[in-house]
């Protein structure tokens, strides 16, 4: 008598475990996919988002569709994917933004480590520090000699307190023992506005977003936030090269829902693998700057679990806090 009930849930579970392995096998040939952007439509992580959807549809052979959902320093379009069916068909398109959060935010909405599970990172990102072109500091060893003289105010722009250009700046003023004043924006685009009319002299900014105006000759390029330099920028040290030890890397990468089937975690790993491998979309990449990634989930996780610690460190660094 007391073998039924182990006879039943045990095949209860064989049941749910073949169920999962199937629907995962079918898997994806239900529904459209959708995939979560939590900033504004237009911007580089949107667009990029946007090139990687149109690369996963042919892959999958279903339409992926992105759907922007903005606010709270991309913890509102977190949270509604960290809730939503664990089914493959929600995904996330997320940034570094979301590791720094977890001690920004008194309150995510969500688990970063229990409510969403890392499929792949996608890109590294550098930030770039640019300066106005009438600040007299000409090299990156001049900036930092600059910044500690203290000659002159240096005021450093960003896109909103705890943002990585904020964190970014902050790092930099802590081991080059200087002076700068940081400078809060409502994002990026009105800080760089005033760091080209001259208001302030400074932005770490994301590469793909000053790349005109350093082409254009509007902002100088004095050093780059990435271990090694930028391809993008070959003449343009990495600020490693003045002060050892520095070192901010943006990144952008999928997550799902954390109780989605491990199957499906894995075939949305390989097509975005395979995506960031195509020609047109490391040409992409290549071209903001951005270097293609593509690990593997436990890979991801591992990067993710240290993005975690390092951006927190960061955060209590600079004193960032939101309303």
């Amino acid at each position: 008598m007391k073998r039924r009930p182990f006879f039943k849930i045990t095949l209860a579970a064989c049941l749910a475990v073949a169920g999962f392995a199937s629907y995962a096998q079918d898997w994806p040939s239900k529904k459209t996919i959708s995939m979560v952007v939590p900033f504004a439509a237009g911007g580089s992580t949107d667009s990029t988002a946007r090139l990687l959807a149109d690369k996963l549809s042919k892959e999958l052979g279903q339409q992926v569709i992105v759907d922007n959902k903005v606010g709270a320093g991309s913890n509102i379009g977190s949270a509604y994917v960290a809730k939503a069916a664990p089914d493959g068909y929600t995904l996330l398109f997320a940034t570094s933004a979301i590791a720094t959060n977890v001690t920004l935010y008194k309150s995510m909405g969500f688990d970063l480590r229990k409510d969403l599970a890392p499929v792949t990172q996608v890109a590294l990102i550098p930030n770039v520090l640019v300066v106005n072109n009438d600040l007299p500091a000409k090299t990156l060893p001049d900036f930092v000699e600059y910044v500690q003289k203290k000659k002159a105010p240096v005021n450093y722009g960003s896109a909103g307190s705890g943002s990585a250009s904020h964190l970014s700046g902050a790092l930099f003023n802590s081991m080059a023992k200087g002076d700068m004043l940081h400078v809060a924006y409502k994002g990026g685009a009105p800080a760089n506005t005033d760091l080209i009319g001259g208001q302030i002299q400074a932005v770490f900014a994301p590469l793909v977003e000053v790349l005109p105006f350093i082409e254009g000759g509007k902002l100088r390029a004095l050093g780059v936030t990435t271990k090694a330099r930028s391809q993008r920028l070959p003449n343009v040290p990495a600020i490693a090269d003045a002060l050892p030890g520095y070192e901010v890397a943006l990144w952008n990468g999928v997550f799902v829902p954390a109780a989605t089937p491990p199957a499906i975690v894995d075939k949305i790993a390989a097509a975005v693998q395979k995506a960031t491998q195509e020609p047109a979309m490391r040409k992409a990449l290549a071209d903001q700057g951005s270097v293609p990634v593509g690990n593997t989930p436990a890979e991801f996780k591992k990067t993710v679990d240290q993005e975690i610690d390092k951006w927190g460190k960061l955060v209590k660094l600079s004193g960032a806090t939101v309303d």
